[in-house]
Parts: structure tokens; sequence; C-alpha cells
């Protein structure tokens, strides 16, 4: 059904959606992007389905932006990659709106939209051995439509220490930060993700659908004000000098300018 995606669901109900590039470490292509905005709708509307588990296939569990999307991005006109950020904000905007839990099963790294992946889950649990990073700074770029599910989720204060150096940090800060519930051996992962999974269970899935949007409602908003704010801050930082330096510099694997 999804080009980028894989779907299993037990006779619980519980649904697994998994990252299925793993030879680009589930890097955010376009496709990708439409498949998990769909996969979101699908899962969200199917009664049967009462818990989603978000994870990766392979040793990344998501590293950002896929490089040819970047590259196409680049490449055109001010509207284009407006409209094509939206794509991005309004698929996390669909993985954090759906209404069931969305437990987040982090097996690898995560970087940049990975992170953004791991902050609209419900919870996350991740292997001890994971390693993630804010790095579009590094690019002359911005966590823009990520910001609000990132600082949604770990609080400005806690953000402030990671949103803007692109700094590399283990799975024990990011529980420190708030990213992540736990970190557990990889060994442990699955049986730490069922114990997230098991009590919905029991629980009435109106009520915990309905919960989860009052949890939002209740929460730091995040607006279509807000969404187009920050596209708009993306789009404005690809017409930079520095991310025109920073993503040559990358592709030429070299150090930009002011490394």
């Amino acid at each position: 059904m999804f080009e980028t995606l894989v779907i299993e669901t037990d006779t619980r109900g519980v649904a697994t959606l998994t990252l299925n590039r793993a030879e680009k470490h589930n890097a955010l292509s376009a496709q990708m992007i439409a498949d998990l905005t769909e996969a979101a709708q699908v899962l969200g509307q199917d009664e049967n389905v009462r818990v989603v588990i978000l994870t990766g296939a392979g040793r990344s569990f998501c590293a950002g932006g896929d490089l040819r999307w970047m590259q196409d991005q680049m490449a055109a006109d001010a509207a284009t990659r407006f409209v094509e950020a939206k794509k991005l904000a309004m698929m996390l905007k669909a993985l954090n709106e759906m209404p069931k839990p969305l437990i987040g099963r982090i097996q690898g790294q995560a970087f940049g939209g990975g992170v953004g992946m791991a902050s609209v889950c419900d919870v996350a649990i991740g292997v001890d051995s994971a390693k993630f990073g804010l790095t579009e700074t590094r690019l002359g770029l911005i966590p823009a439509t990520i910001g609000p599910y990132v600082l949604a989720r770990l609080g400005e204060a806690m953000a402030r220490r990671v949103f803007m150096s692109a700094r590399i940090f283990d799975a024990d800060e990011a529980v420190t930060l708030g990213l992540l519930a736990k970190s557990v051996a990889a060994d442990a992962l699955d049986s730490a993700v069922e114990a997230e999974v098991a009590p919905y269970l029991s629980c009435a899935p109106g009520a915990v659908a309905e919960a989860k949007r009052f949890t939002r409602w209740l929460g730091m908003p995040i607006t279509e004000e807000v969404i187009d704010q920050t596209i708009q801050g993306l789009v404005e930082r690809w017409e930079s000098a520095e991310s025109q330096e920073g993503i040559a510099a990358f592709f030429d694997k070299r150090k930009p300018s002011w490394s």
C-alpha cells in the first residue's frame, strides 16, 4: 500500500508503522512524507486500531531530511519551497493529532526531522546506544517545521540546550531533556514498548482519543498560523547565503566557511 512504509496490525489492534528506507537511514523523502500523512489518516480512522507504534527499519530511526529532497528545495523557487515545506509540516501535524496513542520505538539514531518525529509521539522509548541531534544549523538552516513539536515536548529551557548548537547527544541526555521517556538496552526495547502499549488496551478508545485531543488543547497551541510562520522561516533560511554555503559544503564534503 505504501512505498516507503510497512504497517502490520496484530489481533489486539496494535499497529506497527515502520519507516522502511533502511538503506537511506529512513530519511524523509517527498514520497515518505506523503506516505506518512496518508498512513496517519488511515490509522486514525481505523476503528480496529487501538494503538500505533512508530519505528524504523535498520540501524537508524530517522536521519532527517532526504538529501535529494533538500537539493530539490535549494533549486526551487520560494513558492515551491513553501508548498513542499507545508507538506512536511502537515505530515507532522497529522501524526501529532492522530486520535490513537502513538508510541515511539526509537531503535536507532534520530537527527533533525527524526527528532521531530520522536517529538510527535505520545511517549518515546529509545535504545541506550542511540544518538540524537538537531543538526540543521550546521547547514545554515533552522529546525523550523519541527520546532513547535520539539518545544512542546522539551519545553523552552531544555530545548535551548540543543536547539541551536547542532550538538549530538546520547540517549541518557535525551531522557533528561524529555525527548525520551526512558532508554533501554536493545534486547529490552520491545518489552519496554509493550509496557507502554498494554494499558491502553483496557481503556475506552473514544475516551483515549478525546483525552489526547484535550491535552493538545490545554498544552502549547500549534495553530495553522504557527505552522505557517515556521514554514516561512524555513523558506527564508533556504534563500540565505548561509544555507547555500552550508549545503554546498555538505555535498562537496568540505567544511563550510564558518567552521
